[in-house]
């Protein structure tokens, strides 16, 4: 049995870091992992799908240049070149990460799956089958989540699609069918709408994006069949015949039942959490109904040692706050902090276009809460930055304390709705109030500039 200061399961966005400083700090240091270093972010999320979607939307706007007087009289898809360019720079994200922990002096890197076999015991399994067994003082799970996939009948032999496999098409579907309409089936939606297929997207709710406020979802609903895809709400799927590029879908909706035909069909309802082979009962670790670590607000297990980062802990599932949890327990750890995770800002941000920025509370949450709050509301046919580059679907709208002035949420509907958001985030961590950038001073002409004007709007 080899025993380390600290074993890291997972090579994520949490992982990575905290095994290499860890190991700068001179602890001996091991990290495992189970398939490809860099995570979810890198080989299958943030990373390969924000390069497909910056093509598809070089196409979006070729084809609409017209409107800003530049013909062009063919827009050509090379899906072939827009895989190889996203091929590459995943695959240089990775390796750099890869050479990060390889140049690590006192970081042993082990591949193969991880299992509790004692308390402070992992069991590790090599491809080749191999085993070697570990001990440590401090065990960091990080093995994040994977596509979660409904029980359908027909299902498994539908040869259907999830946000991994997805990456590896070799064509554009001709028509690409998706269930769930939230974050994920709604940027792979627009992407590949973009590209040429004709796309419909099928949601158990009343209305896409659920969770966010309605006029969120109306308004992206309106943005989006503005584009040629088709939503579907209120319906889901009973059956399925047939398999890729000949499916015949059975559908559940308002009214009759009916059947669609597609190409392709992409499940994207969500995640669930990678716990399957890591034995956490032998431990004793707790989870919850879902199968989630739980954690208290340092991210430390019911075990003493054992700390749970990421996606894994069924706290919000974003890159950023994964790199956040490492930040948590590095510093408490080693630098003898006492940070926490409550009353953390929650950033997001949906890579449609116009993106989705989200922060703080939603008009619906505040409600909720009893709060008395203004909601300021300006539609981006009203900003000027908008307007002069043609840019003007969606709105801005902030949620601000009626008694304090201070701003507690904000949904940016817009072109770069990410980066407008980010400056509302900085205030809102401050304490700036919403007439201070009411009456701030902007540089003309940017967009962030009509916050002065979305905050005009509170009478």
């Amino acid at each position: 049995m080899k025993h380390y200061d600290a074993i890291i399961i997972g090579a994520g966005q949490a992982g990575i870091p905290l095994a290499k400083k860890m190991a700068e700090a001179g602890k001996k240091t091991a990290i495992i992992e189970q398939r490809l270093i860099g995570g979810t972010c890198i080989n299958d999320g943030c990373t390969p799908t924000k390069t497909m979607i910056a093509s598809a939307h070089v196409a979006h706007q070729a084809r609409m240049a017209n409107e800003l007087g530049i013909g062009i009289a063919r827009v050509k898809v090379d899906f072939e070149k827009i895989k190889k360019r996203k091929d590459s720079i995943l695959n240089s994200f990775r390796a750099a990460a890869q050479k990060g922990l390889e140049h690590t002096k006192g970081l042993t890197i082990i591949h193969g799956t991880a299992a509790f076999s004692g308390p402070k015991e992992l069991t590790v399994i090599a491809k080749n089958g191999e085993k070697q067994v570990l001990s440590a003082d401090w065990i960091f799970i990080n093995t994040g989540a994977t596509p979660k996939i409904p029980e359908l009948k027909g299902l498994t032999k539908s040869n259907y699609l999830t946000s991994t496999t997805i990456l590896d098409l070799t064509e554009i579907p001709q028509h690409l069918v998706i269930l769930g309409g939230n974050y994920i089936g709604l940027e792979f939606g627009q992407l590949f709408r973009r590209l040429g297929s004709k796309v419909t997207i099928l949601e158990k709710s009343a209305a896409i994006l659920s969770r966010e406020d309605a006029d969120v979802s109306a308004e992206m609903t309106k943005i989006l069949e503005a584009e040629g895809l088709k939503i579907l709400t209120n319906t889901s799927i009973t059956a399925l015949e047939g398999n890729q590029h000949q499916l015949k879908i059975k559908l559940k909706s308002p009214g009759a039942g009916k059947t669609i035909k597609a190409s392709h069909l992409l499940i994207a309802i969500g995640r669930t959490p990678q716990i399957q082979t890591l034995n956490p009962d032998v431990p004793g670790i707790k989870t919850n109904d879902q199968g989630y670590i739980l954690v208290d607000d340092k991210l430390e297990t019911n075990v003493k040692g054992i700390y749970a980062l990421g996606d894994i802990n069924g706290g919000p599932a974003f890159t950023h706050i994964a790199y956040h949890d490492y930040t948590i327990v590095y510093r408490n750890l080693m630098e003898k902090g006492k940070f926490s995770t409550n009353d953390r800002p929650v950033p997001y941000c949906m890579f449609t276009y116009p993106q989705l920025g989200r922060i703080g509370l939603s008009e619906n949450e505040a409600k909720a809460k009893g709060l008395d709050v203004m909601v300021a509301k300006l539609p981006m046919s009203n900003v000027a930055r908008g307007i002069e580059t043609g840019q003007t679907r969606g709105f801005m709208k902030a949620i601000v304390d009626r008694k304090s002035k201070k701003i507690l949420g904000a949904a940016i509907l817009a072109a770069e709705g990410g980066e407008i958001m980010a400056v509302l985030q900085m205030a809102m961590q401050g304490g700036i109030t919403y007439e201070q950038i009411r009456y701030g001073v902007f540089a003309h002409p940017t967009f962030s500039e009509s916050l002065n004007n979305l905050f005009m709007t509170i009478e």
